[in-house]
Formats: structure tokens, C-alpha cells, sequence
């Protein structure tokens, strides 16, 4: 079975190239499409999409403001953020307002289906180019004065599992990069997770960050 997308893209050149590339794609169906961020919460209403490819900037409502929407909704389809390489800060807000994954807009078709299909199967994905200006960005913030200190040190081995989670890699990526299990990957995921009081990867590589662990 296919997965159904929703494009969310008010430069039509750039919503009708991305949709000519995923319908390249035997795994993706494009199902519908929207041209601003008010949109959103009515497309994903008609077209009940499995994903969401995002614009950050749009019309009206930007993306971000769209996955808030959702997020006050109860709406849970995931949601891929196309962006660029000067939207790290913005990228930023997208994680707090639960984007699932983050892709330059120049992205190939492979890596643009294994994208969706990540985020499909629950995982995050962040492109490793943004990641790195994710950082970036990040590198002059302290921790602030409320948050609460690390409930418990992660091990020499979890550190290695957050470091490649950071580089947007998948359980299974990380499995074969450390010659792991990939069931015992997962656990230590989870551990990560627990250890940060967080409810996902994303959430924990931002934890992380702030926390000086990255």
C-alpha cells in the first residue's frame, strides 16, 4: 500500500516539481495539495494523508504555525519540513512544534521517499547538512535556569547512539554503523529518552544540546 502525501508549498513551480518527482516513486501517492498554512488543518481533514511535506515560509499561516495548529488539534500525521540552508533557526521552532523530519529543498527522489518512509514508520529524520546548522545555532545558548538537570549520565554507548541520532540516522543505520542489534539499539533509544525526559528523537537531540551533551 502506498503512502499518502500532503504538500503544503505556495511557490507552485516548487509544489508541482515535487510532485512530479514523488510520483516517480512507486511507494508514495501525492493525494493532495495546499497553498498556505491555513490550508493545512482542512487538507489533512479531506485528503487524511499518512504524511506532510511542509513549507517553513508560506502565506498566511507559515508551517510552523500549521504544526502548532496540529498540535493544539490533537492531530497526529507526521510532518517533513522542506527548507534551506539560511532556515536553521526556524528549523529549530519546527522541532519544538513537533516536526518529524527536516530536507533541503534540493533533495533527491531517494532520499525523499526514504525520508517520508521514516517518518511514516515513526522515526525522525533530520538531513545531515541541517543538522549541522542546527548546531550551529545552537552553540551559543545555555541552558537555561529552569531546566531540570540529567535524571541519570548516559553510558559511553548511549552517548554514541545520541550522537548518530543527532545526524538524523535511523535505528537501523545506527545499527549496522556500531554493529548492534537493531532491538538493541531501540532499547537504548528508549533509554536515552527516559534518561532526558523526552518524548522522542528530536526532543532528545535538542535536551541534548542544551545540556552541553552535544
Amino acid at each position: 500500500m502506498k503512502i499518502k502525501v500532503m504538500l503544503a508549498e505556495d511557490q507552485n513551480l516548487v509544489r508541482q516539481g515535487l510532485c512530479n518527482l514523488l510520483e516517480l516513486s512507486d511507494l508514495i501517492e501525492v493525494v493532495g495539495q495546499v497553498t498556505d498554512g491555513f490550508e493545512v488543518l482542512e487538507g489533512l481533514e479531506r485528503y487524511k494523508p499518512d504524511v506532510l511535506l511542509t513549507d517553513i515560509r508560506m502565506p498566511k499561516m507559515t508551517g510552523i504555525d500549521a504544526l502548532k495548529a496540529m498540535q493544539s488539534a490533537g492531530i497526529d500525521v507526521p510532518a517533513i519540513i522542506l527548507t534551506t540552508f539560511d532556515n536553521h533557526q526556524l528549523v529549530l521552532e519546527g522541532m519544538q512544534a513537533g516536526a518529524r523530519g527536516y530536507l533541503l529543498k534540493d533533495v533527491s527522489l531517494d532520499s525523499l521517499v526514504n525520508a517520508i518512509e521514516k517518518v511514516h514508520q515513526g522515526e525522525t529524520l533530520v538531513q545531515p547538512a541541517i543538522t549541522e546548522r542546527i548546531l550551529n545555532g545552537l552553540s551559543s545558548l545555555s541552558l537555561s535556569q529552569d531546566e531540570p538537570e540529567l535524571a541519570e549520565a548516559l553510558s559511553p554507548k548511549e552517548m554514541e547512539v545520541l550522537r548518530l541520532m543527532a545526524g538524523g540516522y535511523s535505528n537501523r543505520e545506527i545499527s549496522s554503523a556500531i554493529h548492534k542489534s537493531e532491538g538493541t539499539i531501540k532499547n537504548q533509544v528508549s533509554s536515552i529518552l527516559d534518561k532526558l525526559g523526552v518524548r522522542d528523537r528530536t526532543q532528545a537531540v535538542l535536551r541534548a544540546i542544551n545540556l552541553g551533551l552535544l
